[in-house]
C-alpha cells in the first residue's frame, strides 16, 4: 500500500500548504524567535532530531504519541514514516527559525517556521487542534507546508528576466550535483523558451541518461487532457455539463442511485463525492488485469459517495476515470485513440502517450525512490505503477510536449476562449488560494493566477504551471520522488520577483 498512502498523505499535505504559502490577501503576521515549551515544545523537538539525525524511531515515537486516532486510521505510521524520512533526505538538515502568530489569531494551529539546508526554502511544521484552542490531547492534523518570508527577513527584490533564469539554472544546477533531481526544467514565454536544462539518468540499471524529450510519467496531469477532450464535447453538443453520468455509465459500474445524482460537471470539478480507485483490490492484484478503461469496473464498483455531489469538494481519481468511459461512451471510440486524435494531435504531442509498460518504449524514464533495502541505495517502480495509465494519470510526457499543450489551449486550438475560461475557474470556491476548475487547479500566488496541474506517485513528480497574467508556462519532469515540488515552487517565486 506504499504507493497508495503515499499519495493521499501527499495530496492533503500539498493541499495544506495553501494557509501558509504565499498569496494576495494573506493575513499578517509576525515570526517570534523562542522555541515553543511544554509538551508543545518537545513534540515539536522530536520533528526536529528526527529530520537532522535521521531517526525513524523518533518519528514513530512521535507518530504514536502526538497523533490522534482520527489521522492514525487515514494515514498508517509506515506511510507517515515514508513520507518524513523523503522529506528529511531532501530537506538534508533543518534549522529553526520563529513561530509565526497571524493576525488574527488561529486558535486551532501552531506554526514553526525553519529552512532546510539543501534548497534554502522556507518552510513550516503545522500542528493542528481541535475546536476550543490547544489543549495538551493529541493532534488533529500535522502538515509541512511552504512558508513566507519571515517577517524579521528582508524579502529579496525584484528581478529582470534575465536574472531570474539565471538564478533557476544556478537552482537546478546545484540539486542536480547534489543528486536532488533528475529530470527535465523548460520555462518559455508564449512561443519562446527561455530556459531548458535537464540532468540524472532516464534508466539507473543502464546509466542511460536524461535527454532533453526524455518521456516522464505525468501522474495525474492526464486529468487536463481527459478534461479538454470532455470539453470538446460539450462544445460540439454531444454531452452537456449538467447531464447525469447514468447516462453514460451503467450499472455495471456503479448503481444508478449514485449515477444518477452524479452530473458531469461533478465529475470534472471533483465535487462528485466518489472516492480513489487505487484501493486494496488494486494494491493486492496484478498490474496487468487494468489495461482497457472497462478493465477498472472491479476496483470502481464498490465505490459510495463521500457527501451529496455538487456540496463538497474531494480530490477523485474515480471520477476523472470515469469520465474516459463517458467518452467511450459518447463517442462509441476507444478512450486513448480518441485522446490522441482529438488533444495530442492538434496540439502537436508526438511524445505523449499512455504507453504499455510491459513493452519497450523508447526514451523512457523509470520512476525511482531512494531505499536502503537495495545494493544500490535505488528502488524502481516497475511494480508499483499502472501497466498503462488512464484518464486519470500514468501517461507520459516531455517538457516540450507540455509547453506545445499549453500554447494550443491559449491559442483556441483545444477549445474555444469562453470554455478555457471556464476551465480555468474554481466553481467550488473561487476564493480559495489552491483551487480547482474542470480538471486543472486553479492557484492565486503572489505571481499572479497560474493554472495546470501536477502530478505525484512513487519515483514520480511532475508538473505544469501556466501564468495566466504574466505568459509565462513552466513543466518541470523528473524521476525521483519530491524532486520536482522544490524546482517549480521556486520557479513561482521568482517569477512573482520579475520588474513590471
Amino acid at each position: 500500500m506504499r504507493l497508495v498512502r503515499m499519495c493521499a498523505l501527499l495530496f492533503c499535505l500539498t493541499l495544506a500548504a495553501a494557509a501558509h504559502a504565499q498569496a494576495p490577501g494573506e493575513q499578517a503576521y509576525t515570526d517570534i524567535p523562542e522555541f515553543p515549551t511544554g509538551l508543545e515544545g518537545a513534540r515539536m523537538q522530536m520533528l526536529f532530531d528526527a529530520a537532522n539525525e535521521g531517526d525513524v524511531e523518533t518519528v514513530e515515537r512521535f507518530y504514536e504519541t502526538s497523533l490522534n486516532d482520527q489521522f492514525k486510521s487515514e494515514f498508517p505510521k509506515e506511510a507517515f514514516v515514508e513520507f518524513f524520512r523523503g522529506f528529511a533526505e531532501g530537506a538534508g538538515g533543518i534549522g529553526f527559525h520563529s513561530v509565526r502568530v497571524y493576525d488574527p489569531p488561529r486558535e486551532d494551529q501552531t506554526v514553526v517556521v525553519f529552512r532546510d539546508e539543501n534548497y534554502g526554502a522556507w518552510k513550516a511544521f503545522v500542528f493542528y487542534y481541535g475546536e476550543g484552542g490547544k489543549p495538551d490531547g493529541r493532534l488533529r492534523g500535522f502538515t509541512i507546508s511552504p512558508a513566507r518570508v519571515p517577517s524579521d527577513v528582508e524579502a529579496p527584490g525584484p528581478l529582470t528576466e534575465a536574472e531570474a533564469v539565471e538564478e533557476i539554472r544556478a537552482f537546478v544546477g546545484q540539486l542536480c550535483e547534489r543528486d536532488l533531481f533528475s529530470g527535465t526544467v523548460l520555462l518559455a514565454k508564449g512561443d519562446d523558451v527561455l530556459l531548458e536544462l535537464y540532468c540524472g539518468e532516464a534508466e539507473k540499471r543502464f546509466h542511460a541518461p536524461v535527454r532533453a524529450d526524455t518521456r516522464f510519467n505525468l501522474g495525474s496531469m492526464n486529468k487536463m487532457f481527459t478534461s479538454v477532450a470532455v470539453m470538446r464535447l460539450v462544445e460540439e453538443g454531444v454531452v452537456s455539463l449538467d447531464d447525469p453520468i447514468s447516462e453514460y455509465v451503467d450499472e455495471s459500474w456503479l448503481p444508478r442511485e449514485i449515477t444518477d445524482r452524479v452530473r458531469i460537471e461533478h465529475l470534472l470539478s471533483h465535487t462528485s463525492g466518489l472516492g480513489s480507485y487505487f484501493n486494496e483490490t488494486f494494491m493486492e492484484g496484478s498490474r496487468l488485469r487494468w489495461r482497457q478503461v472497462d478493465d477498472y469496473r472491479e476496483l470502481v464498483r464498490g465505490d459510495t459517495l463521500a457527501f451529496e455531489p455538487g456540496t463538497d469538494w474531494m480530490y477523485s481519481n474515480t471520477g476523472m476515470l470515469l469520465l474516459g468511459v463517458v467518452i467511450e461512451s459518447a463517442t462509441g471510440e476507444d478512450y486513448f485513440d480518441h485522446i490522441r486524435e482529438n488533444v495530442y494531435a492538434p496540439a502537436g504531442m508526438d511524445d505523449t502517450d499512455c504507453y504499455d509498460m510491459d513493452c519497450a518504449v523508447e526514451n523512457l524514464a523509470i520512476g525511482y525512490w531512494r531505499a536502503d533495502d537495495c545494493a544500490t541505495g535505488w528502488k524502481n517502480n516497475y511494480f508499483e505503477h499502472t501497466i498503462r495509465g488512464g484518464p486519470a494519470g500514468g501517461g507520459f510526457s516531455t517538457v516540450r510536449d507540455l509547453h506545445r499543450f499549453a500554447r494550443a489551449l491559449q491559442s483556441g486550438k483545444l477549445v474555444s476562449p469562453q470554455t478555457l475560461e471556464a476551465m480555468w475557474t474554481d466553481h467550488f470556491d473561487p476564493e480559495r488560494q489552491f483551487g480547482y476548475g474542470y480538471g486543472f487547479g486553479v492557484k492565486r500566488l503572489a505571481a499572479g493566477k497560474v493554472v495546470g496541474h501536477g502530478g505525484g506517485f512513487t519515483g514520480i513528480s511532475a508538473n505544469l504551471d501556466i501564468f495566466v497574467d504574466s505568459g509565462y508556462i513552466a513543466a518541470v519532469m523528473t524521476n525521483y520522488d519530491m524532486a520536482g515540488e522544490p524546482v517549480y515552487r521556486k520557479i513561482q517565486e521568482l517569477i512573482a520577483r520579475l520588474e513590471e
